[in-house]
């Protein structure tokens, strides 16, 4: 097997090293593509910044969410703001580990939590475009590896993944996780759904993709007369791995509840933000107000937005599409469409949904390089563009 993940299983024949040099330089022309897209967008932003007068710094490092990551780096948890209307924000919504990153990478240099923040994500992003290329590469060839990183880049909101936020941190946990349960590595597909579940509330869906994975594989050694014992030396590293998988994300939930006084506290607190989960009726009722309405321009967008990313998958699972793709990708998918609150930060929430751009780099990957990159080019452009404009305005909440 040439895949990153024979690095870490022992006895392996060939050197760990070589195995990890040979999975980086088939990497190295989707991360090259990658980090010019991303520079890209970093590029657009400083220059419009200038001309609006404002710091393109700040506005990766030091806004909205990056913000509450810093303060949780510098001082721990327990702030909380009162808004007029009642609502309580508290920092508690704000999982742990990329303010872990912040405060021990910030005090082994001379880098400010929130500049570490920003390395972070800078750093992890690469990492997840690797992960990306990988998936791609082995499903459907390298091109397509280099077409799923290069899209991923692309996207509209591409220019979160520089922010000082931990969605580059999560996709890059996220993908790393599902690749190790493609390849069999359950004890790591464990760990790194764990450290996913420290980085966002959506760290379930790869534990889901463990779970998921492990129980119909199980079920299909059952039905072809295997034992369950058997079925599981047959699958060495399968049950610590499922056991592993959802301590992070559980141990943080009931360390919320714990501190909270109630078993739902972290319900609770995200509550206090106006969020939760509602089933999608908040956000179908807005979509509907402004089909009714004088927005209905907007709502005519996000109705068609909402059936593409659907089509995508839907599109994804009849390509034949591994079931710990389909899961995560779903999964993500569902708990970005049935979240209540503010409802423009739903494409940054569907951003580590990464499975939903294979249909799209497999057809990409099909085509004349020519083609390919000129497409490509084009959605950088927009990309960066629309990154800076974005940031500029409304900005991410």
């Amino acid at each position: 097997m040439n895949d990153l993940a024979s690095v870490a299983v022992p006895g392996r024949t060939r050197c760990d090293g070589s195995v990890a040099r040979a999975a980086l330089r088939r990497a190295a022309p989707a991360l090259l593509a990658y980090a010019a897209i991303r520079a890209l967008g970093v590029v657009v932003l400083a220059l419009w910044s200038a001309a609006d007068g404002k710091s393109w710094h700040t506005l990766l490092t030091g806004r909205w969410d990056a913000l509450w990551y810093t303060r949780v780096a510098e001082q721990g948890y327990g702030y909380t703001v009162s808004l007029p209307n009642g609502d309580v924000h508290s920092n508690l919504a704000f999982f742990p580990l990329l303010p872990w990153l912040e405060r021990g990478l910030s005090a082994l240099s001379p880098l400010s939590p929130a500049d570490a923040g920003m390395v972070v994500a800078w750093l992890t992003s690469l990492g997840a475009a690797w992960a990306l290329y990988a998936t791609g590469e082995r499903l459907y060839g390298s091109r397509a590896g280099v077409a799923l990183a290069v899209l991923w880049a692309a996207l509209p909101v591409g220019i979160v993944q520089s922010m000082a936020y931990s969605e580059s941190l999560f996709t890059a946990l996220a993908a790393w996780g599902v690749y190790a349960v493609l390849t069999g590595r359950w004890v790591w597909a464990g760990v790194l759904a764990s450290l996913a579940g420290l980085t966002r509330p959506v760290g379930v869906a790869v534990v889901a993709a463990v779970w998921i994975t492990a129980a119909v594989t199980l079920w299909r050694e059952r039905a072809g007369g295997v034992r369950l014992r058997a079925a599981l030396r047959r699958h060495p590293g399968m049950l610590p791995g499922v056991l592993l998988a959802p301590l992070g994300w559980c141990g943080f939930f009931l360390w919320v509840g714990a501190r909270q006084g109630s078993f739902s506290g972290y319900l609770e607190v995200q509550g206090g933000w106006g969020n939760g989960f509602d089933g999608g009726i908040a956000f179908g009722s807005f979509v509907w107000q402004q089909l009714s309405g004088p927005g209905f321009a907007a709502g005519l967008g996000l109705a068609v937005g909402v059936g593409l990313v659907i089509w995508l998958l839907v599109r994804g699972v009849r390509q034949g599409q591994p079931l710990p793709l389909a899961v995560y990708g779903g999964t993500v998918l569902l708990l970005a469409l049935t979240a209540k609150g503010y409802f423009g930060s739903k494409p940054r929430l569907m951003l580590p949904a990464y499975p939903l751009l294979l249909p799209l780099a497999v057809e990409l990957a099909r085509w004349r390089p020519v083609r390919a990159w000129l497409v490509i080019g084009l959605a950088a452009a927009g990309s960066a563009a629309y990154g800076a404009f974005w940031l500029n305005g409304s900005g991410p909440p």
